[in-house]
């Protein structure tokens, strides 16, 4: 992680060495709100009442370590020179693929113990999990890292940016794109044009909610690691999230296409309450 003189410090408190990053205070505080409005999602659609709780506490852990191997992995070169750095996740170094794999790994596993339709809480979680992802990308400005490549002051300037990002920007006396901030404004999008179609009558049918989610991340995601200087490569070839950005991309295409062929018709989100005999995502 570059870090430029005059920039935000990243420790949020600091009590001898005893340390506390903004860093981890940010993904702590989108976790937590994600959490609050899942819950309330949940109990109107009929779920008990600590089922996103319980689910969380599984899918949580299970998904920052996803987060962090997937990393590492692609990243093992230096992490076997430097092992003592695999588990220091406050400086940065987590891939958001990694975590929603593994996390998603655990709810398929959760819903079949608790007998849950996976769809419906996908559906839930969703677009809280959007908002969630914008909120953690600010954790990336405090750290100066998963920028893009080098810009000018004034180019900065026109994007009517506050002068506290533009200067957080300037890493060694260069100016960078600041890219966690437009993947940030995306999901932002994302998350309110979700959950506005997840309420619309006869819109969405369930699973659909989910794979809108899936949509919008993976083109945004596409086009914005395609201006990063720190991505993830297969070889030389092309960067790991924009590999699987398409691939995911096709893959939602291709499952919500074959879901809307099945009959009797999945019901639609708007209307639908948990039952025993809800359908799965796919």
């Amino acid at each position: 992680m570059e870090v430029g003189l005059g920039s935000i410090n990243p420790h949020a408190i600091e009590i001898g060495s005893f340390v506390i990053h903004w860093y981890g205070v940010i993904i702590a505080a989108a976790i937590v709100l994600a959490i609050h409005l899942s819950t309330r999602e949940a109990k109107k659609k009929g779920l008990e009442e600590d089922i996103i709780i319980d689910m969380a506490l599984w899918a949580i852990p299970i998904g920052f370590i996803g987060a962090r191997l997937y990393y590492v992995l692609f990243e093992l070169d230096y992490y076997l020179q430097n092992p003592g750095e695999i588990v220091a996740i406050w400086n940065g170094g987590i891939a958001i693929y990694g975590g929603l794999i593994a996390g998603g790994l655990t709810l398929y596993w959760y819903t079949n113990k608790k007998g849950v339709s996976l769809s419906l809480l996908l559906d839930i979680l969703a677009p809280n999990v959007l908002l969630a992802q914008a909120i953690g990308r600010w954790g990336n400005f405090i750290n100066q890292e998963a920028h893009g490549g080098p810009v000018s002051y004034a180019f900065l300037e026109k994007l009517y940016l506050p002068k506290f990002i533009i200067e957080q920007m300037n890493i060694k006396g260069t100016y960078y794109h600041p890219t966690f901030l437009y993947e940030s404004l995306w999901s932002v999008v994302g998350f309110g044009l979700i959950i506005l179609l997840r309420n619309r009558k006869n819109m969405l049918r369930q699973g659909e909610v989910a794979l809108s989610y899936v949509l919008w991340y993976s083109v945004g995601r596409f086009f914005i690691e395609g201006m990063r200087t720190d991505s993830l490569w297969i070889g030389d070839l092309m960067r790991v999230s924009q590999a699987l950005s398409l691939v995911l991309f096709i893959g939602a295409i291709l499952i919500w296409y074959l879901r809307r062929q099945d009959y009797p018709p999945i019901p639609y989100y708007s209307k639908g309450r948990e039952t025993k005999k809800l359908r799965s995502l796919v």
